[in-house]
């Protein structure tokens, strides 16, 4: 009989084990903790697509992350895939690639453990605005436009934040919207069906005129609640 711990095969660091019926390199990657590349690196000359029962091979150590600062080691469950885990604990998807450099995402094994990392802190405070968590799709571009602001100005309220890389979950400041000036015409308030050239209509300027009065206004994106000048 074989012996499954046969030292038959080079395995430094691994496990000799016989394949039985019904082996495979998927399910035995699974059974102990590592991937079917790993496996299939340890035993170069074996065909996965016909393996023999009897026939030995060697099982690499499993990958485990290095460190864990500041975040903590979980373990893969079915079903898990790095965008999930990402949504779940308030992180980025590469934020969870950073942390784990050996691992590869498109190959994760139930019982393998990862590191996830703290996520982003938002901002301790936020004088004149208001905190805003992060949900799919934000970008400082849209949460500008949605809040009547600037890109700029978002960027100055969260010096520690990095607007190509937002995080789900993550809380920043958004800034109160600037005073705006009208002088000699009305302040008025975007309402759903707004556009220029129906607000030009009704008060009797021009489209040219409103934007204008309006630096940074785009026409074509108005935002509902949205304060603007209406020049007389």
């Amino acid at each position: 009989m074989n012996n499954v711990f046969s030292s038959q095969v080079p395995c430094p660091g691994g496990t000799v084990y016989t394949i039985r019926p019904g082996d495979t390199f998927f399910s035995l990657a699974a059974r102990f903790n590592t991937t079917v590349q790993a496996i299939m690196n340890a035993n170069p000359g074996v065909n996965p697509n016909n393996l023999q029962i009897g026939q030995q091979i060697c099982i690499p150590v499993a990958p485990t992350p290095g460190e864990c600062p500041g975040g903590f080691l979980y373990t893969i469950r079915a079903g898990d895939t790095f965008f999930s885990i990402a949504r779940r604990f308030g992180i980025t998807v590469n934020a969870l690639i950073a942390a784990n450099p050996n691992v590869d995402p498109d190959r994760l094994q139930i019982g393998q453990e990862i590191c996830v990392p703290a996520p982003v802190p938002g901002p301790g405070f936020c004088p004149g605005g208001f905190l805003y968590t992060i949900q799919a799709g934000d970008t400082f571009f849209s949460l500008a436009n949605r809040f009547n602001t600037t890109v700029q100005a978002i960027i100055d309220v969260n010096p520690g934040v990095d607007p190509n890389r937002l995080q789900i979950g993550q809380q920043i400041c958004i800034p109160a919207p600037p005073p705006v000036e009208c002088p000699n015409g009305i302040i008025y308030t975007i309402r759903a069906g707004d556009t220029l050239f129906a607000l030009a209509q009704r008060f009797g300027t021009t489209v040219n005129a409103i934007i204008l009065a309006n630096p940074g206004i785009d026409p074509n994106s108005l935002q509902i609640g949205r304060r603007i000048c209406i020049p007389q």
